[in-house]
This record gives structure tokens, C-alpha cells and sequence, in this order.
């Protein structure tokens, strides 16, 4: 779960010993993806701004190819440490080259990449949560006993530990996002991730 963009950072000052740190307050994060049915357009949303706006996909040069969006997306997987799968980069490097580049979802070259995509499953106890954990960036933000950006998962459970319904409303807010419950740093919405997937994190989350 990205570090949002509307977050208070304290900058000290160092004009003199003693000088109070000033609170400077960045916009919030508003940039979306552009909508797409093809597949890599999930993967995108999941993985791709969990480490940067999406804006950024905006700075790269307009009308290019499958061939050279994919060879991008494997640069942040290979250089940048992405938690990607060479299956992921395939999927998200389509649908990159039809939302912001030249290629057309019927092209020949765009269906094959786009048919990596695995057969979704709707099973709790099939599901890895680590997996899912680091897939999604959700330890960048939090930590099982520690306060991370966001409040440890142990904190989480002992506050929802007499909610029957928090299983419920965890994953809601894993699902879409959520602001003011834990501090000023907002939770992105987690449009990669299905009912199923989000509801086997909250029950994660609620065990420790």
C-alpha cells in the first residue's frame, strides 16, 4: 500500500540550534490510471502505484510501441526491484502500449501478452497472503508489531479484536481506501486485488 502523496513531512530547520521544524503539506494524489478491459490494467493498478504516481506514465514520450512499453516495464522490475513477474511485465507492458501508446487491443502481438494472465481463483485458503503482501506493496506501510507509515498489524487487531464486523470492514477499506482513521497518511484504494484476495488480508491482519 503506496506512501500517498498528501502526507506531513517535518523539515528542520537549520538556520540555528534549536530552530522548530516546519510542517510542509504536499497536494493530494489524484492521478488515475486510464480505464482498460485488458488484464494488465489490474496488474497495473496493484503494482505500478504502489512506488509512483500515475502521472509519471504521462513523462514518457507519446505513441510508443508494445515492444518499447514492455521493455520499460521489465527496466522497473530488473533495475528499480519492482514486485513484478515476467508474466506481470508481459501484461502490464499491453496495456500500457493501448491506453497510452500506439497499440490497439486486437493486435495479434497485444492478445498473446495479455493471455499470460493466470486463471483467477476465488478461494480464501488457496490464497498466499505473504505473497499478496509483498506483491502489493502493503509492507512498504506497515509491519506486524511496529508502525511503519501506517499502524502495525498488531495495533489494527487489538483495536477491532470485539468488532464481528471487522473482518467485513478491513477489507472494504483495503478494497477502496481509507483516510483519518490512523493519522493524516491516507491508505490508497487497492483496485489490483478482488474481494476474495482483500478479505483473506483483513482476516490476516485480525490474527496478529
Amino acid at each position: 500500500m503506496k506512501i500517498a502523496c498528501c502526507f506531513t513531512v517535518l523539515v528542520a530547520v537549520t538556520f540555528g540550534a534549536g530552530a522548530a521544524p516546519q510542517t510542509i503539506k504536499l497536494p493530494e494524489e489524484v492521478a488515475k490510471l486510464r480505464p482498460s478491459d485488458l488484464p494488465g490494467a489490474k496488474v497495473a493498478a496493484r503494482a505500478c502505484v504502489v512506488c509512483h504516481s500515475a502521472d509519471y506514465i504521462n513523462y514518457q514520450p507519446p505513441g510508443m510501441s508494445l515492444t518499447q512499453w514492455t521493455g520499460e516495464v521489465a527496466k522497473m522490475q530488473h533495475t528499480y526491484g519492482a514486485p513484478i513477474t515476467d508474466n506481470e511485465v508481459k501484461l502490464i507492458g499491453a496495456y500500457l502500449a493501448v491506453a497510452y501508446g500506439s497499440a490497439k487491443p486486437d493486435d495479434a502481438d497485444v492478445i498473446a501478452a495479455s493471455a499470460t494472465a493466470p486463471a483467477p481463483t476465488n478461494a480464501v485458503a488457496s490464497i498466499d497472503v505473504k505473497a499478496l503482501l509483498n506483491a502489493n506493496g502493503c509492507l512498504a506501510c506497515h509491519a506486524i508489531d511496529k508502525k511503519v507509515v501506517g499502524p502495525a498489524y498488531h495495533d489494527v487487531a487489538a483495536k477491532y479484536s470485539h468488532d464481528t464486523q471487522a473482518a467485513a470492514m478491513l477489507a472494504k477499506r483495503i478494497l477502496e481506501g481509507s483516510s483519518g482513521r490512523w493519522g493524516e497518511v491516507p491508505m490508497p484504494p487497492n483496485a489490483g486485488l478482488d474481494e476474495e484476495q482483500a478479505k483473506a488480508l483483513a482476516e490476516f491482519v485480525l490474527k496478529q
